[in-house]
């Protein structure tokens, strides 16, 4: 009898698992990578070029391994910053290579050639665009993305976006850039967190007529199943040598400002954009030194330099752009004049935030001045949304 009822109590927990372990199946993200039937639809026996970086994964293994196996007609592999794998630093030139696992030439779009040329896409009539991003105006894979775009209207060729989810993509916030300070690090007239997947983004520049001469770009996104934007994202691997975890990804939108001052924000240390500092700030609690690390910090700033700051590593991100630590570091440094770069405006998008925070604007007032900006792009934005 005790036998029968503790069979029984083992045959109802194998079902209940079960049905959790179904019930999760059927609630997991599918990928636009994942969604193979789907892109061989859309490309045939087309040449395919592919826009990718060590974010193009299919469970454990490369898209572009994956499509060659599958027999896709694979030409090309373009590469954006940090190139194909992932692996130089922030800003540094990649050149063109050859992939010694698919044989596949890669041309390098960072540096000089940020825009496939004619002679580029001569060979290819479809290109897939296939990286992860995190939802920053001035990560500049989506700069990249729209260069491909652009190239492509011009040639005719055409663009499928295999869709994967924003880790910052549950809120909109910062500052809209201003036409005039448009450049690589934010091309586009959206705030610093702008609340779109790759894939909606592309849909949104075609749609509103940001590609030069506006024109318009033969588009295909391969959406995500089972997504929203209020879901949390865990990244698997790295989006860029510096960004090593989920936590850094969520303070970038804000820490990424410090990129415009003379301060180190922890490249060349296993945390930058959770650390903070410079050698003048000799009162700040926390201290760190950069140094020289291969695949992620060949030659930070501040190298062999002792760094007092703040350590935002048990920082409970902010659902917004956070500007606290940045006026707490400006009224903190010694010489005040020397604070901002002028690479500051371009990640800003405008030159007012620096003249706030130099007049003593308080975090809330300068956030006030962004109001009505953003409820214009709000409303823009709903015209180009894929998932709720």
């Amino acid at each position: 009898m005790k036998n029968t009822f503790l069979k029984s109590i083992a045959i109802i927990l194998l079902l209940v698992i079960c049905f959790l372990n179904g019930l999760s199946q059927k609630n997991k993200i599918i990928l636009g990578a994942e969604q193979l039937e789907a892109l061989k639809v859309e490309v045939g026996n087309k040449s395919i070029g592919l826009l990718v970086n060590q974010t193009s994964v299919v469970g454990s293994k490369h898209l572009a391994d994956t499509l060659k196996s599958l027999g896709f007609r694979l030409t090309k592999i373009f590469s954006p910053e940090h190139g194909f794998r992932g692996t130089a630093d922030a800003g540094e030139e990649v050149n063109n290579s050859i992939d010694k696992q698919t044989g596949l030439p890669i041309l390098s779009l960072y540096g000089n050639n940020k825009k496939p040329r004619v002679e580029d896409l001569a060979s290819v009539d479809v290109v897939i665009f296939d990286i992860q991003d995190i939802g920053a105006r001035f990560f500049t894979y989506i700069s990249s993305l729209h260069y491909l775009m652009e190239a492509c209207a011009e040639q005719k060729k055409k663009v499928i976006v295999l869709d994967r989810p924003n880790p910052n993509g549950s809120y909109i916030d910062g500052p809209v850039l201003q036409e005039q300070f448009k450049s690589f690090v934010g091309m586009h007239p959206i705030p610093i967190v702008h609340a779109l997947t790759a894939g909606e983004l592309a849909l949104m520049i075609n749609g509103e007529g940001w590609l030069a001469n506006h024109a318009t770009c033969e588009l295909k996104v391969i959406t995500m199943k089972n997504y929203s934007h209020a879901m949390p994202y865990s990244l698997s691997i790295r989006p860029s040598p510096n960004l090593p975890n989920d936590h850094a990804i969520a303070l970038y939108p804000s820490t990424c400002l410090f990129e415009g001052t003379v301060l180190s924000l922890g490249r060349g240390t296993q945390n930058p954009f959770e650390v903070v500092g410079h050698p003048d700030l000799k009162n700040m609690p926390y201290q760190f030194t950069p140094v020289s690390i291969e695949g992620m910090a060949k030659s930070p700033l501040l190298e062999n330099k002792i760094c007092y700051g703040l350590d935002l590593r048990k920082e409970k991100g902010e659902k917004g752009v956070s500007l606290k630590h940045l006026i707490e570091m400006y009224n903190s440094f010694p010489t005040k004049e020397k604070f901002f770069t002028s690479y500051f405006d371009k990640l800003a998008g405008n030159a007012l935030l620096k003249e706030q925070i130099k007049k003593g604007l308080s975090a809330k007032e300068i956030k006030a001045t962004w109001k009505k900006d953003l409820d214009t792009y709000k409303i823009k934005r709903k015209k180009y949304v894929l998932y709720p």
